[in-house]
């Protein structure tokens, strides 16, 4: 998949509040969720507020990033220094590619758990598990470089809240399952189990570092 770059920078990423998550069922039973509250009478009727996504308390379900028993190179480092370690290149990206700092972090939390040597069975690679398309398609020449793969990463997210116009939800599942899929289910989050999960998982601990972040970058 070829992902263009021209117009990356001009949509801001919109900051949804806490846990708002929106759907509704079109008339051919497709369900549609969205993190953008919705506007205007019959919209706003026709979309409810719902938790499927809501975070939830308790141990996090495990994501193609850091599934033990389906990648080629499991995460190993379980050092507390790997939280911060790549700091400044979080940052960087985040100034870069105008997106929020705790919506990098728990990407790389749910892909790699901050091991930049994770290689996933299907060959997704370092901190952000970049697959080999996006590494081409991103510009990344050594991806399990942890500053190249983290800007490879903030990249494609980027392009993806473009082509979703900020919707997190969206650009979340995107990042999991490919445009392709949610285009095959018209632009929606796709019924698979895994996206799904990684979904929860990825908005778990994007609220968590939403909390803490301000106290960190201050």
């Amino acid at each position: 998949m070829i992902f263009g770059i021209t117009a990356v920078l001009l949509v801001m990423f919109v900051r949804p509040a806490e846990a708002d998550i929106y759907k509704y069922k079109d008339k051919n039973g497709i369900v549609h969720y969205t993190n953008i509250a919705p506007r205007g009478g019959k919209q706003k009727r026709r979309w409810k507020r719902v938790g499927d996504f809501t975070p939830k308390k308790g141990k996090a379900s495990k994501t193609r990033g850091t599934c033990k028993w389906c990648d080629k190179v499991p995460s190993r480092d379980n050092s507390k220094e790997r939280y911060t370690r790549y700091d400044k290149f979080i940052f960087e990206a985040a100034a870069l590619y105008k997106m929020p700092v705790p919506l990098i972090r728990a990407v790389i939390k749910a892909e790699s758990d901050y091991d930049p040597r994770v290689v996933s069975a299907t060959n997704a690679r370092g901190l952000m598990q970049l697959m080999p398309e996006v590494i081409k398609d991103m510009g990344v020449r050594n991806v399990h470089d942890p500053r190249e793969n983290i800007l490879g990463g903030t990249r494609l997210l980027r392009v993806l809240a473009n082509r979703y116009n900020g919707d997190l939800v969206l650009t979340i599942a995107a990042y999991h399952a490919g445009m392709g899929s949610l285009a095959k289910y018209n632009n929606n989050v796709p019924p698979y189990v895994n996206t799904r999960k990684y979904l929860r998982a990825v908005l778990r601990y994007y609220y968590e570092y939403k909390r803490k972040e301000p106290k960190r970058t201050r």
